[in-house]
């Protein structure tokens, strides 16, 4: 199987998470922690059901994955997240030691993997991750997309 083949495949398991997170009336995020060509853990957005801000899709697959392993380090694992994360999932993986991050779409309003911020690579960092970008990417931006046109279409009007 081919490198691209394997990213598509976990991307696909991410984007079917992101479905359940919008099922649920999250944003549709998703996202797999994988190492060795294994699956570790998976996640999706919680935020609203766990009213927890910090409950993004990247956080909850870290501390499954942290369980799993039984190390807080992720050494040597991949993310797959359907978003490109924000500082806080960012910073979160540097400091979990993820070595690559595959991404889907790019989220210009809050995205810390080079659309707004560069945290991943920082240069001020001990550890860089590997960047990985446009996955499956229009599937994934669709899927959003599709999520916020229906979100404001049910904004009560005044």
């Amino acid at each position: 199987m081919t490198e691209s083949a394997v990213h598509e495949r976990w991307m696909s398991r991410a984007l079917e998470l992101a479905d359940l997170a919008q099922q649920q009336g999250e944003v549709p995020v998703g996202a797999v922690v994988v190492k060795d060509d294994k699956l570790i853990s998976e996640g999706f957005n919680q935020s609203i059901k766990c009213n927890d801000p910090s409950a993004h899709a990247e956080i909850v697959a870290l501390r499954n994955a942290g369980q799993v392993l039984k190390n807080y380090r992720t050494v040597d694992t991949t993310m797959y997240v359907t978003l490109e994360p924000c500082a806080m999932c960012a910073m979160a993986m540097v400091h979990a030691r993820v070595k690559t991050v595959v991404f889907a779409t790019r989220d210009p309003r809050t995205g810390a993997a080079g659309s707004l911020y560069q945290l991943l690579q920082h240069s001020g960092h001990n550890h860089k991750i590997e960047i990985i970008e446009g996955v499956l990417q229009p599937h994934s931006a669709e899927l959003l997309k599709s999520f916020f046109k229906q979100r404001r279409q049910k904004k009560p009007k005044c």
